[in-house]
């Protein structure tokens, strides 16, 4: 079967999930089982969507990944729960966080990949098969702008298909559509997204980005200068065509571009771990414990959806 490679957010995706339906939708014993029944039919409308022969959920197994916090302390900071700060717990709904282990049981018996990489991010593990890929074109789904860097084409395309404002308005992005969206150069318009993030910065992860240069004005000088590092050595250049205030922005915010690019910029060579091979069955890998979770947790609609479309694909 042809077909792209799928790599799923998955938390970006069951956040969703949890917060577009009513957490009143509960298991006979009372367990709310929403962000389970969101989540499972987002994958089976995705299948039936992209109609792929490879499909990976992508873990966090490190949510907010040490050296990240070493670059710009303030990453994700707002994140943390009250009384976790000192041990790095994310602020997770309650009643989100067993129905995460219910999907994956739920994946597990259907027979479709996790993956994950030790002290990293699932961005990370998307970054990196994505990648790494030489076989399939890749579609990367996510709620996550900063994953519009990973946009590009070559042996095979990279698209991303960005869920952030429902799976109804999702949008499929090439280099062209970032191009155009954001202003930056289509030659380069992952890699230059993601210059254009790091100046402009990004409240939801808590990155600063440089004073008094919003999206526009990142727009216009990755436009002109064509990426960071240029920017930063024009600024070294008293010869250099910038003007003096934009040159006396950046100037300031010295220190945080020298280290910002890492925590926007993905790991792409990571060490990643697999639950079982990436290819998605027609069949699910143990019917019988599937149907057994589908009962349990009120997700038999849900469930057979996802059966009916890794058998139609």
């Amino acid at each position: 079967m042809t077909g792209p490679l799928l790599l799923l957010d998955g938390a970006s995706l069951w956040f969703r999930a949890f917060h577009a339906i009513p957490a009143s939708i509960t298991a006979e014993d009372g367990r709310s089982v929403n962000a389970l029944r969101g989540f499972t039919d987002m994958v089976a409308a995705l299948i039936n969507r992209h109609s792929p022969a490879r499909l990976v959920v992508c873990l966090d197994l490190d949510w907010r990944p040490q050296f990240r916090v070493d670059a710009v302390p303030s990453y994700k900071t707002h994140r943390l729960a009250p009384d976790g700060a000192d041990e790095n717990v994310e602020e997770v709904p309650d009643l989100l966080t067993p129905q995460v282990d219910m999907i994956l049981e739920v994946l597990e018996a259907a027979g479709i990949a996790t993956a994950g990489a030790e002290g990293l991010e699932a961005d990370d593990v998307l970054g990196t098969l994505a990648t790494r890929e030489r076989t399939d074109d890749v579609v990367v789904v996510s709620g996550d702008r900063d994953l519009l860097q990973l946009v590009e084409d070559r042996e095979v395309a990279v698209r991303v298909y960005y869920v952030g404002r429902g799976l109804a308005k999702a949008e499929l992005f090439g280099p062209a559509e970032v191009a155009a969206k954001y202003g930056v150069p289509e030659a380069n318009a992952g890699a230059a997204y993601a210059d254009l993030a790091t100046l402009r910065g990004d409240a939801s992860d808590g990155l600063p980005g440089v004073k008094g240069i919003g999206e526009k004005s990142a727009s216009s000088l990755i436009m002109q200068f064509g990426s960071i590092e240029a920017l930063r050595a024009a600024v070294r250049d008293p010869e250099s065509d910038m003007a003096q205030g934009v040159r006396a922005k950046l100037a300031a915010a010295e220190d945080y571009l020298e280290v910002a690019t890492t925590v926007v910029r993905v790991v792409r060579d990571a060490d990643v771990h697999f639950s079982r091979p990436d290819v998605l069955p027609t069949e699910p890998a143990d019917p019988q414990r599937l149907q057994e979770l589908a009962v349990e947790l009120n997700a038999e609609s849900p469930v057979k959806r996802l059966v009916e479309a890794m058998k139609g694909r």
